[in-house]
C-alpha cells in the first residue's frame, strides 16, 4: 500500500557512504548544499547527535526567509540520517546510504535513498509539486559539494 504522504527519491552518488555522511555531519558542507537551487542557510544551532537540535534560517533567492527547527532522530555513521522537521510543513526525513560497487573502480559509490514523510496527506498533496523538484535540486547541490570537497581528480 502506497502512502500519499511520502515523497521519495534515490540516486547513486560517485562517493563512498562515509563521504556522503560527512556532508551531513559537517555544518560548513551541509550549509553549502542544503535546500533548493539559489537558497542559502544560516545555522543558529547545530548539534549533530541523536536528540540534537538543528535550527537555521533558509533564505530564498527572492530574500524570503524560512525558519527551520529540526531534531536529529537517528544517526548511523555512513548508513543513515533521520531528521524530524518541527515546523510547517511537519515531516520526518530518512536518508539511507548504502555502498554500491562500481565496476572497474577502486572505490565504492553510494546509493542514497531520500524519504520525506509528511505528517498529513492534505499538506503533502499541497506541497508535492514544490518538494519533489526541490529534493532533486538538493541532491544536485550535494553532488557538487562532494565533488568540490573530493578535488578535481575524484569521481
Amino acid at each position: 500500500m502506497s502512502d500519499d504522504r511520502m515523497m521519495a527519491t534515490s540516486r547513486t552518488l560517485p562517493f563512498p557512504p562515509e563521504a556522503v555522511y560527512r556532508a551531513f555531519e559537517t555544518p560548513e558542507l551541509l550549509a553549502a548544499w542544503w535546500g533548493p537551487d539559489g537558497f542559502t542557510n544560516a545555522f543558529k544551532v547545530f548539534e549533530f547527535k541523536v536528540g540534537g537540535r538543528w535550527i537555521f534560517d533558509m533564505r530564498a533567492p527572492n530574500g524570503q526567509t524560512f525558519a527551520n527547527n529540526n531534531v536529529f532522530v537517528d544517526l548511523q555513521p555512513g548508513k543513515a540520517v533521520v531528521i524530524r522537521h518541527d515546523g510547517l510543513p511537519y515531516f520526518t526525513l530518512t536518508v539511507r546510504l548504502a555502498p554500491v560497487a562500481v565496476e572497474g573502480a577502486a572505490t565504492v559509490a553510494t546509493l542514497l535513498t531520500w524519504e520525506q514523510l509528511l505528517d498529513d496527506s492534505a499538506t503533502a498533496q499541497a506541497v508535492r509539486h514544490i518538494v519533489l523538484p526541490a529534493n532533486e535540486q538538493n541532491l544536485d547541490r550535494l553532488t557538487r559539494v562532494l565533488q568540490a570537497a573530493a578535488g578535481p581528480d575524484a569521481a
